[in-house]
């Protein structure tokens, strides 16, 4: 009778436990955090860096003199990857944030785990929130099955930026720019070297696997077959792209890549490089565009890889995430920065001083963004870009796909080893991976 007494107990504890914790969307919640003066603290992690953290530092304290509620304290990590492996840290130790700034397929794989706040349940209760405002793509991002896990606050895409008077001195038109080969041999042109080495090259690309994505798929290239069963990452148009760069980078040494160091180091370093007259250009965010000289740079859109193709680069939204852990009164806070940032003026105010892209429809429309693009065309090119890009990858196996090909651009980038080499042996991971989930 004792061991049945016992049993019955221990069923009724973890239904207990069990129910507390569905109850609280996977998690316990923690106690409401209070500044000095009686605000509800919300603290947001975000991974920028340079003029960017200054500008969304300026944003925090905006918001927190416009109401008397809330204190948002803003704390800069690294860079993204950082910022998603602390918080994974953070959640598990019940010390998150209340608000996370994260990559699209992060705000999937955190979802999935049910560690997420369904932010659904504060737009609908919100009479001034309207979704139709909110480009449509971007928003789609931060759903699963139907729920919005995470808010886009601005969206991203990488361009051209080049030395218009190295341009202009070499005889090379933006006609160049239309695809990959003819940037390659626009920095054939531009190349110069003391001796055998290299003193200017003809153009950087950023380190990673973005821009060698973006290519292959400029190149007619997918990740997945249509039915999401097969991994297409070491077909033709994928190892013609890769190993273009190879080469390029290697063997005729008319471009390089800057890797490694700590966070954003490595792409302040390629930025520096085109400001400080040590390459003709190179391929960078949107959003450096508030760090550059345009009376020396242009912007031109990413091209096909060759003639006959399309171009297809991704352009993708960064989202804001509400931990489903945090109080009912930091989730509150959190969702109210999130309104106050995708506003049509605070959202246009983004757009103008970082070069990212807006996710309200209506900023474009405000005087002072139209003012502003028309003195500076080149904060159009984004959004033009945006319009025929292809939608940011959701990796359906919590991101080994996507760490298979990272393994990859660093031996074709780093390494000089042959790209059919490494897309086959990426393309082996990424589908063992894919088969254990499609099981």
């Amino acid at each position: 009778m004792n061991n049945i007494i016992k049993k019955i107990f221990s069923v009724g504890l973890v239904l207990m436990i069990s129910g507390s914790l569905i109850s609280c969307g996977g998690v316990s919640k923690r106690e409401v955090k209070k500044t000095a003066n009686g605000k509800v603290e919300v603290e947001y992690w975000y991974g920028l860096g340079g003029k960017l953290d200054e500008n969304m530092q300026k944003i925090i304290a905006d918001f927190n003199k416009s109401q008397d509620k809330y204190e948002v304290k803003g704390v800069a990590q690294e860079d993204y990857k950082t910022t998603f492996k602390n918080l994974q840290a953070g959640i598990a130790a019940k010390k998150s944030p209340a608000l996370a700034l994260l990559e699209g397929d992060k705000v999937y794989m955190l979802a999935n785990k049910g560690l997420l706040t369904n932010i659904n349940d504060y737009t609908s209760k919100d009479t001034d929130f309207k979704e139709e405002n909110y480009l449509e793509s971007f928003l789609e991002t931060g759903k699963k099955d139907g729920k919005l896990y995470a808010f886009p606050i601005y969206g991203t895409t990488q361009l051209l930026y080049y030395n218009k008077q190295a341009f202009k001195d070499a005889g090379i038109t933006e006609e160049s720019l239309k695809t990959w080969t003819g940037v390659a041999e626009a920095a054939k042109k531009l190349t110069k070297k003391d001796g055998t080495e290299v003193s200017y090259y003809g153009w950087e690309p950023m380190w990673g696997e973005d821009n060698l994505i973006d290519a292959a798929l400029s190149n007619g290239g997918k990740i997945l077959s249509d039915d999401g069963k097969q991994v297409l990452i070491n077909s033709e148009e994928w190892v013609e792209s890769w190993d273009s760069f190879r080469k390029w980078i290697h063997e005729d040494k008319i471009m390089r890549i800057h890797s490694g160091g700590q966070g954003w180091e490595y792409w302040y370093a390629t930025v520096d490089d085109a400001m400080k007259d040590k390459a003709a250009g190179y391929t960078g965010s949107s959003g450096d565009q508030g760090d550059l000289d345009f009376n020396k740079l242009g912007a031109y859109e990413q091209p096909a890889f060759k003639e006959g193709k399309q171009a297809k680069p991704i352009a993708e939204a960064r989202l804001l995430a509400i931990p489903s852990g945090v109080s009912d009164e930091e989730k509150q806070g959190a969702y109210e920065f999130i309104k106050y940032f995708t506003s049509v003026k605070v959202s246009a105010e983004w757009a103008i001083d970082s070069g990212y892209i807006s996710v309200n429809k209506g900023s474009a429309s405000t005087p002072e963004f139209i003012d502003y693009v028309k003195k500076n065309p080149q904060a159009a090119v984004p959004a033009t870009q945006a319009t025929h890009a292809t939608k940011v990858f959701i990796d359906p196996t919590d991101g080994k796909i996507i760490d298979a090909l990272k393994n990859a651009a660093d031996k074709v980038e780093i390494e000089n080893v042959p790209a059919k080499e490494a897309l086959d042996e990426a393309q082996k991971i990424a589908q063992e991976a894919l088969n254990s989930v499609n099981k």
